[in-house]
């Protein structure tokens, strides 16, 4: 030996995983991936768990064609979930981070530098778990908004409790402590994604909003949640449960309580409702539904991933 100690390895970049759930969408989702795929840098790989029973037979071979070539990790899931899917990708994903994304989204093209910028930029006192993409919905443009009226459009960026599942990057091992997304939001899980940080931010993890991590989110007429139908025009519970079992979960908190009384007030102050008064009813029997739903999914408690084994990514 001649007393040298040896060269250190070079450190690899951090890698990115990008997990797209998937329901009942076909070329929408083909020309995502597309925009995915071009994206500069490019990310690690690319997971769509697919909860899509059966696709058109052109969307079907072109997905078997690209999971064979290598170009996503194609996963097929039985019965749709959101947060199950969300699950199934964060336990496939190998990258260090996960960046989770609709399969309706116009990325920016340096989404996924932006996405691990933020999470490396030391913004805070303690680290960054969660990084927040900017999203606009159809006619939306920038705004400087902060504080109580922050909305995902803003321009700037900032800490903030919550994120918006259509674009929003976790560290994997992070989420995984945390148990994951709870699989007792069922339907259209309203309110899963502000569950999931919570959990993250009692844990010491610190969500930050980054307005360069950017996509423009189509909001596909078919599939995804547009599945269940208008919440304003069906009698089924699926889009009220979410944020029923969310407060329930919170039962000692005062605000919970408010909360559950403001949402039922208020799913009938709509414009829909004012015009058409006879749905009231059927609002109102909706959102009942949805409360005995979700207080049998709370007395049951959550359903979490287990805890990671010692030494396990």
């Amino acid at each position: 030996m001649n007393g040298e100690m040896p060269a250190r390895p070079a450190r690899e970049e951090p890698s990115l995983s990008v997990v797209i759930p998937t329901y009942g969408r076909e070329e929408v989702l083909l020309a995502t991936l597309d925009r995915v795929e071009a994206l500069a840098p490019a990310p690690g790989e690319i997971v769509v768990v697919d909860q899509t029973e059966r696709h058109e037979a052109a969307v079907e071979r072109e997905l078997a064609a690209r999971d064979a070539a290598a170009r996503i990790r194609w996963l097929r899931r039985p019965r749709p979930s959101i947060t199950g899917a969300m699950n199934a990708g964060l336990l496939a994903a190998r990258g260090e981070y996960v960046l989770y994304l609709d399969d309706d989204v116009v990325p920016k093209a340096d989404l996924v530098a932006a996405h691990l910028a933020a999470h490396h930029a030391n913004h805070l006192d303690a680290r960054v778990e969660i990084v927040a993409g900017q999203v606009f919905q159809p006619g939306e443009a920038p705004e400087p908004l902060v504080g109580r009226e922050f909305r995902f459009r803003s321009s700037v960026a900032q800490e903030v409790v919550e994120v918006i599942g259509c674009n929003f990057s976790v560290r994997r091992a992070a989420a995984l402590a945390a148990g994951g997304f709870d699989e007792r939001f069922v339907a259209v899980a309203y309110r899963y994604e502000r569950e999931f940080c919570d959990r993250i931010r009692r844990r010491g993890g610190r969500i930050w909003f980054e307005p360069a991590a950017s996509i423009h989110h189509l909001q596909a007429a078919r599939g995804g949640t547009r599945a269940w139908g208008s919440h304003l025009r069906s009698l089924h519970p699926g889009h009220a449960v979410g944020e029923y079992y969310y407060h329930l979960r919170r039962w000692r908190h005062a605000a919970s309580w408010r909360g559950i009384l403001r949402r039922f007030g208020m799913s009938v102050k709509t414009r829909h409702h004012l015009r058409r008064p006879w749905w009231i009813p059927v609002t109102f029997f909706a959102e009942g539904l949805g409360f005995l739903w979700a207080l049998s999914l709370a007395l049951r408690g959550p359903r979490l991933l287990p805890s990671p084994v010692e030494g396990q990514r």
